[in-house]
């Protein structure tokens, strides 16, 4: 087996890959939209809107029939911030990886749908983390740029100094993974949950432990 080749960069999304934030906020939507008219659950806002920013996870609610309040973005922003500062756990085994890539000194960045707020919030609990991607998030907030447009990782691509056929994506998302592939990027896609088809279909190379990511990435 021909053993695979080291990144010149890595890209990590944050939410579902850095941070277990994504059950809270996935929670949250669901009572919220709830109460505005579209009973949904949990495990349907998990499947049907993973990925996309709050912009999106409104207009897309609203066209099914629910009745969100005109700031209803913010509103759920300050709610989920709110419980997110509660305390949101590492995906278990990402500090390990970070070390590695430290030791193999291969730079890495973060590129998030969510807000440069709710990263300080969520990664901020972790110094361990925070310490080593500070200065390196792109939140597609800060640039009008959001998955699954490429733009938001060729921007860390190109912040890193490094062309974007030498960075690896890492990301759990549908959206974020169409991004990694349409930015020409080796894509792996975290499938902690599920076998990863949604991903895989999008040209993603999927793994399940977070354990696996140094062999995948050549460390």
């Amino acid at each position: 087996m021909t053993p695979n080749p080291r990144p010149r960069a890595v890209i990590f999304d944050c939410d579902g890959v850095l941070v277990d934030s994504e059950p809270v906020a996935h929670e949250l939507i669901a009572e919220s939209l709830s109460r505005h008219g579209l009973p949904i659950s949990v495990e349907e806002v998990s499947s049907s809107y993973i990925g996309g920013t709050m912009a999106n996870v409104a207009a897309r609610a609203r066209d099914q029939g629910a009745t969100l309040p005109e700031h209803w973005v913010s509103d759920i922003y300050a709610e989920l911030y709110a419980r997110l500062a509660e305390g949101v756990a590492l995906i278990e085994g990402i500090l390990p990886v970070l070390e590695r890539l430290d030791a193999a000194a291969i730079p890495y960045a973060v590129g998030s749908n969510g807000t440069r707020q709710k990263m300080a919030i969520t990664l901020g609990q972790h110094p361990e983390v925070m310490r080593r991607v500070e200065g390196r998030l792109w939140s597609a907030h800060d640039h009008g740029t959001a998955k699954p447009d490429p733009g938001l990782y060729l921007l860390a691509a190109e912040g890193l100094g490094v062309a974007p056929g030498d960075c690896v994506v890492v990301d759990d998302s549908p959206s974020g993974c169409t991004a990694g592939v349409r930015a020409g990027m080796r894509t792996l896609g975290f499938a902690e949950h599920d076998d990863g088809a949604r991903l895989r279909e999008i040209g993603a190379e999927v793994f399940h432990r977070m354990s696996d990511l140094p062999g995948l990435l050549g460390l």
